[in-house]
């Protein structure tokens, strides 16, 4: 594997504080968390970034998956029971262990972003957010790939600890 010629770093700027404790019992995906609710806390060096936020109904949260245990490039994701290459999905187990979520933003008070439609474990580093906005966000796609037929499951499947560094014991 050829390496690039430079490394990144990142730092968080704050935590996601949720009820989903672990990963078992979890919402796979934002939109099948409707019902969770949680806080998002972002340091106080960052907090002045937080500025227009409370106009967006919708946030785009981007975080570390801190729990996921080394990556793979290949998984049985939560959705089917076959195997499939890590970038056919949304497993937390990738080469960068980044995530993204979707979520209802139902206020903001000084640091705290209370949201909803939660799908992020309790403890999460936060790296970034970025406002929703549909024009930019929202396609219409014409193929789904192996989603297509394990798609109507989404909402009765919920996550358990295949990913986690528990489960590897």
């Amino acid at each position: 594997m050829v390496e690039p010629p430079y490394s990144l770093s990142y730092a968080p700027i704050g935590v996601i504080h949720s009820p989903l404790r672990g990963p078992a019992g979890a919402p796979i995906q934002s939109v099948s968390g409707r019902s969770v609710s949680g806080t998002v806390e972002v340091f106080p060096p960052y907090a002045r970034g937080l500025r227009g936020l409370a106009g967006f109904s919708h946030l785009i949260l981007i975080y570390h998956f801190h729990l996921a245990d080394k990556s793979s490039l290949t998984v049985i994701p939560f959705l089917d029971n076959k195997e499939h290459g890590i970038f056919s999905t949304r497993a937390p187990v990738r080469p960068n262990p980044i995530g993204t979520s979707i979520v209802r933003l139902r206020g903001v008070r000084g640091r705290r972003l209370y949201v909803q439609d939660l799908d992020v474990l309790d403890g999460t580093p936060l790296l970034d957010i970025k406002p929703y906005v549909p024009r930019f966000d929202s396609r219409r796609a014409q193929r789904i790939g192996w989603y297509a037929k394990r798609i109507g499951k989404l909402n009765q499947t919920r996550a358990d600890n295949r990913f986690t560094r528990e489960d590897r014991s």
